[in-house]
């Protein structure tokens, strides 16, 4: 009886002790979280700006292209040639507007992707668990944006 007595307690020990200790292992490890604002990273990308620019050029051709098929309708008086001369520009237009559209998106998916790639290297060389944006957080957290600007191009 007193053996069994004995083993029982040192069961419940080895218990107890195993128990805390994986408790304050536990406790021990707080995550080190950064912040960045990823809004102000996209703004502030020259490959943001220039994609921007070259869209706006591409904007002003579609609007000369606009502006010459009025030009070419309103010359028009047979109405056969200019319901034939709407489609043609119409479908011109707007085969201009599905380019520009797929060509603005694609990129921004590239500079997106090259962004979170930049974040997810700096983050790991400055040792952090975890980055979250900026406009989610209420408090807490390293604001890393500023490092990060310095690395996008």
């Amino acid at each position: 009886m007193k053996k069994s007595f004995y083993v029982v307690a040192a069961a419940v020990i080895a218990f107890a002790l195993g128990y805390s200790f994986n408790n304050s292992a536990i406790s021990d490890t707080t995550p080190k979280v950064a912040v960045v604002d990823a809004s102000e990273l996209i703004a502030n990308s020259s490959s943001v700006k220039a994609l921007k620019a070259e869209q706006e050029k591409k904007v002003v051709e579609m609007q000369k292209t606009l502006e010459k098929a009025r030009a070419d309708i309103a010359k028009e008086s047979d109405p056969a040639k200019i319901a034939e001369l709407q489609e043609k520009y119409r479908k011109q237009i707007n085969d201009q507007k599905l380019a520009l559209d797929n060509d603005y998106n694609s990129r921004m998916t590239k500079i997106d992707t090259d962004i979170k790639a930049i974040i997810t290297e700096k983050a790991k060389a400055m040792n952090y668990d975890l980055v979250l944006p900026k406009n989610v957080v209420f408090f807490g957290g390293d604001d890393i944006t500023d490092l990060i600007a310095k690395d996008i191009k």
